[in-house]
């Protein structure tokens, strides 16, 4: 009996990149993958060369750009992709493809290029329009469909829409906040966008990858994890500080570990597609752990952030991105080479941000610079690997 060998298509995509039949406008991730890593690549070099003083005539890249383009700009678009492409899996209907589906990737393009380059009214009146019309194309597949259950995740795009004009706001002046507030409220919001998902499918995806290790999703564990981090994600943006927040964010971290706990983490070890999804979520229960301490005067709030901004929410999207385009352009659910050096440099920068925030001053600069290292490698790895995938149609001949 001869074994079914999928091989790459034999001729080139017939139409231009331009093009709305072209591969890359078929699905959501396709696009949104490719554009939120190439900015991923580009951007933490740049902020570091500012930092470091490198940098000069440029004064667009600052702290706020920085961490605006890390959650607004990559971060909102693998999600973005991520619903496009689920929502076309949950309800069987279409989500934004072809030249819609372009013109929102263009839309987000030209936020990019504003956030850069134009005044800031501008840039804002520009950045701020792609959560919304992407929130109003995922409720209109998920309305049309009947589908309510995946309702609330248009309510949180719409959070981080809120979230996204309250940061312009605050750099028009507009508002009397630092727009560091609404950049952390959003990253917790994409915490807890990540609960949501990563408690349907990661018990899930280690059943059907590891079989017999016996993931388990017990409902009221769920729920209770969910709710705390709810809980102190909502203490921490009312600014509740002391004992109080300590109380609260260590109890969301502990019950992350223990819902953790219940998907069989230590049975991964063997398959990078899955053990970077437990690690990816590890990282919350660290985040919020450290948060609670940052309360009480133990280290900074800023590195709780980059503990779920590198570890958790880079560490989930890298391995979400990786796993979806595989199983989307119908490749095999097989790690090979590019996929462990990827995880393993996200988590290598995510351990060295953390340090850096409580190492000596004459080793912070370094720690950051390794971790920036880590970070991009991580990212053009994925562009080299993975960009030709994405660019290309499905090789058993699917839609999609």
């Amino acid at each position: 009996m001869s074994l079914l060998k999928i091989e790459e298509p034999a001729a080139p995509a017939r139409h231009p990149a331009w093009a709305a039949q072209h591969p890359l406008w078929a699905l959501g991730f396709r696009p949104f993958y490719l554009l939120a890593a190439a900015l991923a690549a580009l951007a933490i070099p740049l902020w570091l060369a500012q930092y470091l003083g490198w940098l000069h005539g440029w004064p667009q890249v600052g702290l706020a750009w920085h961490m605006h383009e890390m959650v607004f700009g990559m971060a909102v678009a693998v999600i973005v992709g991520f619903l496009f492409t689920a929502g076309r899996n949950w309800t069987g209907l279409w989500t934004p493809r072809g030249t819609h589906l372009a013109l929102l990737a263009l839309l987000w393009v030209l936020g990019r290029v504003a956030m850069l380059a134009a005044p800031v009214w501008l840039a804002a009146a520009v950045d701020i329009l792609f959560l919304p019309l992407s929130a109003w194309a995922m409720f209109r597949v998920l309305h049309q469909s009947g589908n309510k259950r995946n309702m609330p995740l248009v309510g949180l795009l719409g959070v981080l829409a809120l979230a996204n004009g309250l940061f312009h706001a605050a750099l028009l002046g507009w508002v009397s906040i630092s727009p560091v507030a609404p950049v952390h409220g959003a990253i917790l919001v994409i915490v807890i966008i990540e609960s949501v998902i990563g408690g349907r499918v990661i018990p899930m995806f280690t059943n059907n990858g590891a079989p017999g290790a016996g993931a388990a999703i017990h409902p009221r564990v769920d729920k209770v994890a969910l709710a705390l981090t709810v809980a102190a994600s909502l203490g921490l943006v009312a600014g509740v500080q002391g004992w109080p927040m300590l109380a609260l964010a260590g109890c969301a971290g502990v019950a992350s570990f223990w819902r953790l706990a219940g998907w069989k983490p230590h049975r991964t070890l063997r398959n990078p597609l899955l053990w970077i999804l437990h690690l990816g979520y590890a990282w919350v229960g660290v985040g919020f752990l450290l948060l609670g301490l940052a309360a009480v005067g133990i280290g900074t709030a800023s590195t709780a952030f980059h503990a779920l901004a590198v570890g958790s929410m880079a560490g989930l999207i890298i391995g979400m991105m990786t796993r979806t385009t595989l199983g989307h352009t119908g490749r095999m659910m097989v790690a090979k080479r590019a996929e462990p050096a990827m995880y393993g440099l996200i988590q290598a920068g995510a351990l060295l941000r953390v340090l850096a925030g409580f190492a000596p001053a004459a080793w912070r600069n370094e720690a950051l610079v390794l971790s920036g290292v880590c970070w991009t490698l991580s990212f053009v790895i994925f562009l080299v690997v993975y960009g030709p995938y994405l660019l290309r149609a499905r090789i058993d001949g699917k839609e999609g």
